[in-house]
């Protein structure tokens, strides 16, 4: 639920849906910056053939390792803000 300005509201229950509610709004967040990078790169490949290799050869290994580091900040941050 969303405020007049925008911004979440904490909503009473459980824990455990908290946490539900937060990994389903982590996910949706994660598909979205997928398709702006996957926009991105189509766009790139189009003017800079062989962009795309190019782009995942960089990406691949620091973005997986980053992705795993802030799912777990994220869940220690809202663990901590709601305990």
């Amino acid at each position: 639920m969303l405020n007049n300005e925008g911004h979440r509201v904490p909503q009473k229950g459980s824990v455990s849906d908290q946490i539900d509610l937060l990994k389903k709004e982590d996910e949706t967040l994660y598909n979205i910056l997928a398709v702006d990078v996957w926009a991105l790169a189509k766009t790139m490949e189009e003017f800079h053939p062989g962009f795309w290799v190019a782009f995942m050869k960089i990406v691949k290994k620091p973005s997986s390792a980053l992705l795993v580091k802030l799912s777990k900040l994220s869940l220690l941050i809202f663990a901590a803000l709601h305990f």
